[in-house]
Parts: C-alpha cells; sequence; structure tokens
C-alpha cells in the first residue's frame, strides 16, 4: 500500500470507494464507510469556511495534511469545506479515500487542464468557489505543511474580529529556511521595497471573506500574484503573526528559477510604480552627475587646476549609462501605460477555460451529527 493510501484509507475499505480522476462521474456509495462515526462533532451552527490548497503532484503530502487540519478545526469548533486544485498533476493518487473527518465536511478536487503554476491555480480556485459555491469565507493555503493548520482557528478568528470585511494574511515573522535562502530572501524584499514601496511580510496564507473575494474575482493582477494583487488593488487587509512551518514530507518542487519567477511575478503587479520609480531614480542620478561633472569644470576654470582626463572619462560614461537608463524607463513606461487599455486576463470572464472538471470525493449533510456519508 502507498503512502497516500495508508494515510487516508480506513480499515480496508471496499475497492469501489477508490477515487480515480479519470472517472469524472464516480460518487461515494452510501455504505463505503469512508468517514469515521464521532461522538461529538461540531454543531451545526458552527462556523464554516472553505479552504482552498493548489496541488501539483503532492498527494501524499496532502493526504498527512488533511487530518491535522481536520483536527485542529474540530478542537476549534469550525466545519470546513475543503477544495484542492490539482494544477495539472502528472501524477495520480493510486486511491483517494479519505481519512476519518469530524470538521471536514467535504473534500473535493477542482481539475484544471493544464498546469498554470500556484498563482494562477489559486485565482482559478478562488473564481470557481465565488461563482459556483458562494462562499461565506474562503481560507488559501498550501498543501506541504508549510502554511500550518494550527494558525487557521487564529486566521479565522481575527477575521471574525474584522466584522468580516478584511483579508486576513499569515505574517511570517520567522522562517524555516536554509541560510542560503534566507540571504537571498533578504535581498529580495529589500529590492522589492525599493521598487514598490511595499514589504514583504505575506505570502498566499490567508482567509477572505465574501466581501473582498467579490472583488477579487476582477482584478486581472491576480493572474500573475495573489497577495500582490491585493496589496495592489488597495484591498482592506490586516495580518496575524505565524511562524512558517516545515515541509511535511518529500521535497519541494520549486527550485531556483521557480522561486525567481515567483518573485518576478509578484514584482509585475506593481510595473507602473516600479516604472515610475526607476524613471524617477534615473533621472535624479542623471541630474547629480552633471552637476559633478559641472562643478569639475567650474573648479578647473576658477582655480587654473587641472582635473585628470581619466575622471571626465569616467563621468562621461556615467553620463551616457545614465541616459541610457533614463530612455528606457520613459520607453518602460509608455509600454506599460499603454497596455492598460489591452484586453487582459479577469479571473471572472476566463476561469472557466481552464477549468477540466470538478470531483467531489466525499461530502456530508450539515445537519447530520454522525458524519455519514452523503447519498
Amino acid at each position: 500500500m502507498s503512502r497516500l493510501n495508508a494515510a487516508l484509507a480506513i480499515g480496508a475499505a471496499p475497492t469501489d470507494t477508490t477515487w480515480h480522476p479519470w472517472r469524472p462521474n464516480w460518487t461515494a456509495p452510501t455504505n463505503a464507510g469512508i468517514i469515521a462515526r464521532v461522538e461529538s462533532p461540531p454543531s451545526v451552527d458552527a462556523a464554516r469556511v472553505h479552504v482552498l490548497i493548489p496541488i501539483y503532484n503532492d498527494w501524499d503530502v496532502v493526504a498527512l495534511l488533511i487530518p491535522q487540519l481536520d483536527r485542529v478545526l474540530f478542537e476549534h469548533r469550525l466545519l470546513a469545506d475543503v477544495v484542492l486544485v490539482d494544477d495539472g498533476s502528472t501524477i495520480r493518487p493510486d486511491a483517494f479515500a479519505c481519512a476519518p473527518a469530524r470538521a471536514i465536511r467535504s473534500l473535493s478536487i477542482l481539475e484544471l487542464r493544464r498546469n498554470l503554476g500556484h498563482q494562477r491555480a489559486i485565482a482559478i480556485g478562488l473564481t470557481y468557489l465565488q461563482q459556483v459555491m458562494n462562499p461565506q469565507s474562503v481560507v488559501v493555503m498550501d498543501g506541504d505543511g508549510e502554511d500550518n493548520p494550527e494558525d487557521v482557528p487564529r486566521l479565522v478568528e481575527k477575521l471574525r474580529a474584522e466584522g468580516n470585511r478584511k483579508i486576513v494574511f499569515a505574517e511570517r515573522r520567522r522562517r524555516s529556511e536554509p541560510l542560503w535562502f534566507a540571504s537571498l530572501y533578504h535581498l529580495y524584499r529589500f529590492l522589492h521595497r525599493l521598487l514598490t514601496g511595499h514589504g514583504v511580510r505575506v505570502g498566499n496564507f490567508s482567509v477572505i471573506p465574501a466581501v473582498a473575494l467579490s472583488r477579487l474575482v476582477v482584478i486581472s493582477e491576480m493572474w500573475n500574484h495573489y497577495a500582490a494583487s491585493v496589496f495592489n488593488a488597495r484591498i482592506d487587509r490586516t495580518t496575524v503573526p505565524t511562524s512558517r512551518g516545515k515541509r511535511i514530507s518529500g521535497q519541494s518542487h520549486m527550485n531556483f528559477i521557480s522561486l525567481v519567477v515567483h518573485g518576478l511575478s509578484a514584482l509585475s503587479v506593481y510595473s507602473h510604480i516600479i516604472g515610475v520609480r526607476i524613471l524617477v531614480m534615473s533621472g535624479v542620478l542623471l541630474g547629480t552627475v552633471g552637476a559633478l561633472l559641472v562643478a569639475m569644470l567650474g573648479f578647473q576654470m576658477t582655480r587654473g587646476t587641472l582635473v585628470p582626463a581619466s575622471l571626465y572619462v569616467v563621468v562621461g560614461f556615467l553620463l551616457l549609462a545614465l541616459f541610457q537608463a533614463l530612455t528606457l524607463a520613459i520607453g518602460f513606461v509608455f509600454i506599460m501605460l499603454s497596455g492598460r487599455h489591452s484586453a487582459s486576463m479577469i479571473p471572472l470572464r476566463d476561469y472557466t477555460l481552464f477549468v477540466q472538471r470538478f470531483v467531489e470525493v466525499y461530502a456530508t449533510t450539515a445537519a447530520n451529527p454522525d458524519h455519514e456519508p452523503a447519498p
């Protein structure tokens, strides 16, 4: 039995409870015994959230995460509907029977037609939920355990405290990455603040109220980066301090190139700000070097002291380089401004193009205290 089966199967589950992505019409039989009975589940009026988890081949890992999430939700009297966004996985689970669930009322898989990357999978998943399921709140988290399930109730509690109006992000105060990664991350944070004026303290881990979700689905920048699009669109938000967890099992699929692309995707959301800042900085530096050249000439003419020719050469090259930078910055700004009039990807309009199918692995009725499988 694979690790996935070992983590998810319940005893000797009947063979007809096996879920296969290539069987789109599969439904769980009522006597499959997929969900264990419990003595004191959360009441039917407990807070209910949707949890969105993008997945690319990490079926074994998410199989270990779901029981942890279910335990935390149960302890805090929360109910949840979990949706896994299958981002064009090349590895299929042998079987995806569900672990004994006490707080997770349903588990579904939204299968995409191709691999798009985590950010675009999140954009499609959020839009699908907003259009089809009309959730009151959506928790967005990764499926590898680095977004600690223990923090989910804290995010939901903060959302309630804010009157269900603000997006609540998990602000990472401590990270668990190697030294080389931490060093590059701090350099990226410095460049990000320099170019955009915004610090980098949050990732995907967050909870979104319905009022904010209805705004997100029409923001084209969410196609590139979810968190950056929230900041750029000035949607009300707040944070809860957290510590980044460690991956539950296996190795991450994110290599160095993927991390660079991820960082550039976040910066691309602020292209208009970056273009203007580069333009201003280039102009200021060009003016400064020009003033230095004039001062050198004035010093030579008034004092009669010769300035080394090599210094003029250096200043001349600086002027030429800065003039080229200024020209490129002006061109970039105009290209960016003209691009605002062209059609772009809007999740609400275009998400259906990428959805292959929606498969319900299991579901229970909210009024059923014994968590029997839904017919």
